[in-house]
């Protein structure tokens, strides 16, 4: 996990190792203050001599602006090292996430990857920051006051040697103990997160049902969990306190005691006693802190789980070493294709054949949930055939570059997705060195040139998060007008005019067939009347290909599809067939 994590921190590696060495150097010299405090007292103060005070107190002076400097230092470094590693961290995460395929998008939730990108690396730069500064400053002080002590009086030294494990068997049982709880409240801010997001994208729809209170309390539930969860957690490590007290309260007994007896016998000077008090306050001190880190640590460990985990996972679907960039045509291919989610026994698809001609007009059509979607989404390879062989140009898919591939594969979903900015922005998505008037070509094919040229900014016109200041069938027709400008050999519109008019779908139709002559063009409705004049319908039907044909012989040969244009016709008032 460490390995894999810090990876990020590439151009702040010279950072990570300075402040360390800069700790240490201010640790150093704060340990040897106490001392030099012990011989002004023993060597200048008791006995009266002025110059040993002014030589000892100007070298204390000195140490004591050195060491704020290191100290001033190490805070500014270290606090570098941090914000650009975690600055890496999440354009890593946020990188790695980009290449995953939808199979792998499925395996983490979206919320889950937002409180990864967010929560999960400000646990993990404040982690950073502490390892590399507050993380060696303890064990440092620890160390050298210690040895210091032993310098000043063995007795005493030998006391710290046992106080610490003590107080260290305790803090790992702490952090035993409350690691797994840690872990639990990221789980909890996964589920938090993904009610906000839901609610705050149906956000309409939630005023619409006037569900607001049962929104409400789904939320209050969630942060209750997260707040029993956390509460729990920290009642253990709340021991810390309890246990440092006690620690320091029976050491400082126990040095009173044997430093009194020590000073009776003549083995110990009343300015070493002070710097012994000192170096107890110190090391308790030091250990106070390592209890702190252990805290911080339990949290940042599931972070750092959670974010190495996302870094490590390998995208399923990857292009060769040596791979085809040049699409041919936009012929498509099933060759015996089944697919199936992971983790399920059961075929979504299954043993489908089918041959499409380059620049045919395919409506395929079907019951919801007869994987509609899933056949059309292993043309671009969003996601791979479980068995078999999807050919693309008479090649197979998994030989395409991905980034070539998709360049020529097209899709416009039902569900239309527009991004914050402008118009003109969302377009240039198809094509980014694209012109006005490829632009203006485009949206006049999609039918959307009329409604964006009303607009009082037209092509500057800001678009909302998700496209919600325009209608859905202005949507679907600008994500239309988008895909048309990447010019590919194959376009996938999946229910993606189903928003608009049966007038303008025609119209959109008819200019497909004008303009898009070369190109195959793959339509997803529900609607018969969409696709009559298409070359070729496919029938799905359970997960396979029911029937393939043209309108007038589908009429004739299958009842399904017979019925179900009938009862459209007679829906919308038409003449049956």
């Amino acid at each position: 996990m460490l390995h894999t994590l810090l990876k990020s921190v590439r151009e702040y590696r010279i950072q990570t190792i300075i402040s360390p060495l800069l700790v240490v150097s201010e640790s150093a010299i704060e340990t040897l203050i106490p001392f030099l405090m012990a011989a002004i007292i023993d060597q200048g103060i008791r006995p009266g001599n002025l110059s040993v005070v002014i030589r000892i107190g100007s070298l204390l002076l000195f140490m004591s602006l050195l060491s704020l400097t290191f100290g001033a230092s190490a805070s500014w470094v270290s606090s570098q090292a941090a914000a650009g590693f975690a600055k890496n961290l999440r354009h890593d995460i946020f990188s790695q996430i980009q290449t995953f395929s939808f199979q792998n998008l499925d395996h983490f939730a979206t919320s889950s990857l937002v409180t990864r990108l967010t929560t999960d690396i400000t646990n993990i730069q404040t982690a950073y920051q502490m390892l590399i500064r507050v993380a060696v400053r303890a064990p440092a002080m620890l160390l050298f006051s210690i040895v210091m002590a032993f310098l000043v009086s063995k007795q005493a030294g030998w006391l710290f040697v046992c106080v610490v494990p003590v107080l260290a068997i305790g803090l790992f049982e702490i952090v035993k103990e409350s690691r797994p709880l840690f872990r639990q409240v990221f789980r909890q801010y996964d589920k938090l997160n993904r009610v906000v997001r839901e609610n705050l994208r149906g956000i309409r729809v939630v005023k619409t049902y006037g569900q607001q209170n049962a929104e409400t309390a789904k939320f209050r539930q969630s942060a209750r969990e997260i707040a029993q969860v956390f509460a729990k957690a920290q009642r253990i490590v709340a021991f810390n306190m309890p246990l440092m007290q006690f620690v320091i309260s029976t050491t400082m007994l126990i040095l009173s005691w044997l430093a009194a007896k020590l000073i009776v016998g003549n083995s110990l000077e009343i300015g070493q006693f002070v710097s012994l008090f000192t170096y107890s306050i110190s090391i308790l001190y030091s250990l106070n802190m390592l209890a702190m880190i252990f805290s911080q640590l339990s949290v940042s460990q599931a972070s750092a789980e959670r974010a190495a985990e996302v870094l490590e996972t390998a995208p399923d679907i990857v292009a060769l070493p040596v791979a085809e960039t040049n699409v041919t045509n936009g012929s498509i291919d099933f060759e015996h294709v089944s697919f199936r989610y992971p983790g399920t026994d059961e075929d979504q698809l299954e043993d489908v054949n089918l041959h499409i001609n380059s620049g045919a007009v395919v409506g395929i059509i079907g019951e919801t949930g007869t994987a509609k979607t899933t056949l059309v989404s292993l043309i671009p390879r969003l996601y791979d055939a479980s068995d078999g062989v999807v050919r693309v140009g008479g090649k197979n898919v998994r030989q395409y570059d991905l980034k070539a591939l998709r360049d020529q594969v097209a899709m416009v979903l039902q569900n239309t997705i527009l991004f914050s900015g402008t118009i003109r922005e969302n377009l240039k998505w198809g094509n980014s060195e694209a012109t006005d008037a490829q632009l203006n070509q485009v949206l006049e094919q999609a039918q959307a040139k009329d409604f964006v040229a009303a607009l009082p900014e037209g092509l500057d016109t800001k678009i909302e998060q998700t496209g919600q200041n325009v209608s859905g069938g202005q949507r679907q027709r600008l994500t239309i007008a988008r895909a048309l400008l990447k010019r590919p050999k194959i376009l996938i519109l999946d229910n993606a005019t189903s928003a608009t008019d049966t007038q303008t779908e025609a119209r959109i139709r008819q200019i497909f067939k004008r303009d898009l002559p070369n190109v195959t063009k793959l339509m997803i409705t529900q609607r018969v009347a969409s696709i009559v004049d298409a070359d070729q319908i496919i029938i799905m039907r359970h997960g396979g290909i029911e029937a393939v044909g043209t309108h007038a012989e589908l009429m004739a040969a299958n009842q399904w599809y017979r019925q179900l244009y009938q009862a459209q016709q007679k829906s919308t008032g038409g003449d049956h067939a």
